[in-house]
């Protein structure tokens, strides 16, 4: 009884305080913010009351990420000089430290999520979670700080980081370890943590390669045509997709393996497998296609037309042809089993290649997320 209490006055007191910062943040930057970017914050702030209300560990998340974010905001002072004055932000909590300590623990994750899947002992299974959960969290605080820090070089400067393929990477593996976080806890089964973390963490290569190598890190002004509030909402939703479809991907993986009779005793069973494939490519398709609507509407804002046949343009309209051929197969014709597993591999292969190699091989209205 007690508990339960407990638990309705900790919703409550989330929601109240999302209602009162939101509230803070209207009236006092309400000057630097159109309708739009107000209704988006709203919506933001109704979104995460009701995530946090279905999902605990997700309000216990929200609250460590704004905690740690506030902190550093605190210790900032207002100057980025204090980043190399400060131990705490210098080591800790800047944007750039956060997101290392981020790119650390999830290979970490990774490699204990394998013990685990091995040795079946709960300890290492709960430590690969909670490690996972860490990581998550210090990525979001790296983003947010790192969001605060663009404003703190310039007015005309500050953004919020999803413009270029640095950023997008680390939003890439933060929303995927959540909604794989979300799937383990709800499945009540983390084997396939050693799957899914292989994604995050080639992701992680590469976004210490582009750190290292090309200097990435750094906080770059927006072009024109990203000086838009469409941003906020259409990068995440595409993210979310790719997200989910990675997470798809990586569970066929799995179900090919069981269905060879390779890790047999190790992994979930193929019914398991197979409908948790569907379930991410569902929600993955779900957000894709609301990415590609507020695309195409940013596009004729921006660009004046509503399709350009961009290769972006384009090969985002492959991706989702492909997994809305996925859907009609499972649903209408009542396919099952490895032809839509290789299909979703196949799926991943095409959905990297819109994400990545378009930027790499291909020009075009997109190419300031080039390398």
């Amino acid at each position: 009884m007690i508990e339960k209490i407990k638990e309705k006055f900790l919703k409550s007191y989330f929601a109240l305080i999302l209602a009162v910062l939101t509230a803070y943040a209207i009236l006092k930057f309400n000057k630097f913010m159109d309708i739009y970017e107000i209704f988006i914050l709203i919506g933001s702030t109704i979104t995460f009351s009701w995530m946090a209300k279905v999902w605990p560990n997700f309000r216990d998340l929200f609250t460590s990420i704004l905690l740690f974010s506030f902190i550093s905001i605190f210790l900032y002072q207002g100057s980025l000089e204090q980043i190399e004055l400060n131990f705490v932000l210098k080591y800790f909590l800047a944007s750039q430290s956060a997101i290392m300590w981020m790119t650390a623990l999830y290979p970490l994750s990774l490699t204990i999520y394998w013990i685990h899947l091995f040795t079946k002992q709960d300890f290492y299974g709960n430590l690969a979670t909670r490690i996972t959960w860490i990581a998550t969290m210090i990525g979001f605080v790296g983003l947010l700080v790192r969001w605060y820090e663009s404003y703190l070089i310039g007015i005309d400067v500050g953004h919020i980081p999803v413009s270029n393929l640095y950023e997008v990477f680390v939003l890439f593996c933060l929303i995927t370890s959540l909604l794989y976080l979300h799937y383990e806890e709800k499945l009540k089964e983390k084997k396939l943590g050693a799957f899914v973390l292989i994604i995050i963490t080639a992701a992680v290569g590469f976004i210490l390669w582009y750190t290292f190598e090309k200097g990435a890190d750094q906080i770059q002004p927006l072009v024109p045509a990203l000086q838009s509030y469409w941003m906020k909402i259409h990068v995440p939703a595409n993210f979310i997709g790719y997200g989910a479809f990675s997470i798809a991907a990586m569970i066929s993986v799995a179900y090919l393996l069981k269905e060879k009779n390779i890790l047999v005793k190790y992994l979930p069973e193929l019914n398991i497998l197979d409908e948790m494939t569907y379930k991410s490519i569902s929600i993955g398709f779900i957000f894709f296609t609301i990415a590609t609507i507020l695309g195409a509407i940013w596009a004729a804002e921006a660009w004046g037309g509503y399709w350009s046949w961009d290769p972006k343009e384009t090969w985002a309209l492959i991706v989702w042809l492909n997994y809305a051929a996925w859907l009609h197969l499972r649903l209408i014709k009542g396919l099952r089993g490895s032809l839509l597993a290789w299909w979703s591999l196949a799926g991943l292969a095409v959905t990297t290649f819109a994400f990545l190699g378009v930027n790499l091989f291909l020009s075009g209205l997109h190419s300031y997320g080039e390398l």
